[in-house]
């Protein structure tokens, strides 16, 4: 699956062939179907889902230790500008590639998508309560986090620079002062 994970975040799904998969995988080609009778469908719908439970995992990393929330969402955009520059801007969101080429055309992975995306929502706004945020802003923070984090994916990847990283976090990073004040007042 980590071989799918990478070829569908880089290619995304449907630039993604059966033969890639098994031979980045170094398996044999029946294995695939034995694993995943479901073909390639339910191959991708179990990699977004593993995938985005991975990522997940950054929310985790960025804020557990943190006390300023601020500062936890510069560094969650910073350390994204790294990954792209160090893989020369190939590897960005694992569930993007794949949500925007399938959302009108494939509803089982448009659902896993949806999932993860509803997941990683969820999660960084029960992150974001502890920094003294209600529930609800907490909520509009965070989908502001992701919204920023996959439009900057986008345009850095297309423009090769990571300045619509350096923008995007700058503007959450407004976006948290500002719903800090909010929880506060």
């Amino acid at each position: 699956m980590e071989a799918s994970a990478e070829l569908f975040r880089r290619n995304g799904y449907t630039g993604t062939g059966l033969k890639q998969i098994v031979t980045a995988a170094g398996a044999p080609f029946g294995s695939l179907y034995h694993f995943f009778p479901g073909g390639k469908e339910q191959l991708g719908v179990e990699v977004i889902h593993a995938s985005g439970m991975m990522y997940l995992q950054l929310f985790d990393i960025f804020f557990d230790n943190e006390t300023d929330l601020v500062h936890g969402v510069e560094a969650a955009f910073a350390g994204a500008a790294v990954t792209l520059r160090e893989t020369d801007y190939a590897d960005a969101c694992p569930i993007a590639t794949v949500a925007l080429e399938v959302a009108s055309t494939n509803e089982p992975l448009r659902k896993a998508t949806a999932e993860v995306f509803t997941a990683w929502i969820d999660y960084g706004t029960a992150k974001f309560q502890p920094f003294g945020l209600p529930e609800a802003t907490a909520r509009k923070l965070t989908i502001s986090l992701v919204n920023s984090l996959e439009g900057a994916f986008v345009l850095s990847r297309a423009l090769r620079d990571t300045e619509p990283l350096a923008v995007a976090g700058a503007t959450t990073a407004l976006a948290a002062k500002a719903a800090l004040a909010e929880g506060s007042g």
